[in-house]
């Protein structure tokens, strides 16, 4: 019998092999046009003006993307528990089994319900936005 770790050793060198012969590859065939715009930095969908001093942007991108980051990152908790319910139900009882994720899921039910309670999960319309939506011109 072979040595398993042959086999692991092999597709470690194939995953590194493979992106890093694609960049070396895209390196040497793409054009290069260096221009001032792939200079500038891009922030949640707003184009900058100016020094970093006077850029304003609205904070609730990142709010939004942070509260889709914990609320995404629950359910690589929650799946995992959900396919071993029953058999951890079965082998240590249904209270062991379940008082895990029932204390999870509130203590994330609490933490939406903060994030709600302080505006995170509002979105502030401007007076730009909203001039002319009362009407129907």
């Amino acid at each position: 019998m072979s040595n398993p770790w042959i086999a692991i050793g092999a597709l470690a060198v194939v995953a590194l092999a493979i992106p890093l012969t694609m960049m070396a590859v895209s390196s040497l065939l793409r054009p290069s046009v260096p221009e001032q715009g792939k200079r500038t930095t891009y922030e949640s969908g707003e184009v900058p003006t100016g020094s970093s001093r006077q850029i304003k942007f609205n904070i609730q991108y990142y709010m939004v993307a942070l509260l889709f980051v914990v609320f995404d990152i629950e359910t690589v908790f929650i799946f995992p528990w959900t396919v071993i319910y029953s058999d951890a139900a079965a082998e240590f009882g249904m209270t062991t089994a379940l008082l895990p994720m029932v204390v999870f899921i509130g203590i994330l039910a609490i933490g939406l319900g903060w994030a709600w309670r302080n505006g995170a999960v509002q979105w502030v319309r401007s007076p730009r936005a909203t001039k002319g939506a009362d009407t129907y011109e």
